[in-house]
């Protein structure tokens, strides 16, 4: 696919201007060339897929420090290289690091259902507090929280309810839960 330059161009400042839509043509359009990258260095889909979705995720909270006189892609690739290679360094310094290659391939193939730090935060809180706090977000943040959290429906079923593709509803999920966990964070004493 045979990217415009001027297109490119006009998405990213619309993106800097905080147009979800043009987030969406950004991430659709570099997608395969972050995740191809990433499956490369990692050799794990898992692995791979979920850098992507941290390195868009990355980008989109600091996209008003790109540069528009570089290219957006190696931009993305340089964002993404750093979160492998800090991964890298946590898991080298991690009680993980001991473990086998057999022990860790058979931990890859168990979904990963343990609570983020995000998660934890946001389940400690009371449920008339949680829901005042999600109102501080933006409805489309709010849509996947709730979506996710309180209808328990599957990435899958957010993608299909929302019309949008599942890495979308990733990369808006993540960003959800990041926002609400900081309002939280800055709602707590101490």
């Amino acid at each position: 696919m045979e990217i415009k330059p001027e297109k490119l161009l006009m998405k990213i400042r619309e993106a800097k201007g905080g147009s979800q839509s043009a987030f969406n043509y950004l991430m659709d359009t570099f997608w395969n060339d972050v995740y191809g990258f990433q499956l490369k260095k990692t050799r794990n889909e898992y692995e791979a897929e979920d850098i992507s979705i941290q390195t868009f995720s990355k980008a989109f909270n600091k996209i008003g420090t790109f540069d528009e006189n570089y290219s957006f892609s190696t931009w993305l690739i340089a964002i993404s290289k750093n979160i492998h290679v800090d991964l890298i360094r946590k898991k080298n310094s991690s009680i993980r690091s001991q473990t086998t290659n057999h022990d860790e391939e058979k931990v890859y193939a168990i979904a990963d259902e343990t609570p983020s730090i995000e998660d934890k935060l946001i389940s400690e809180q009371n449920l008339a507090q949680l829901l005042r706090d999600i109102k501080q977000l933006k409805p489309h943040y709010q849509q996947v929280i709730n979506l996710r959290f309180f209808q328990e429906k599957s990435y899958k079923e957010i993608a299909e309810n929302l019309d949008e593709p599942m890495n979308n509803v990733k990369v808006k999920l993540l960003r959800a839960r990041k926002l609400l966990a900081e309002i939280i964070k800055d709602r707590k004493p101490g």
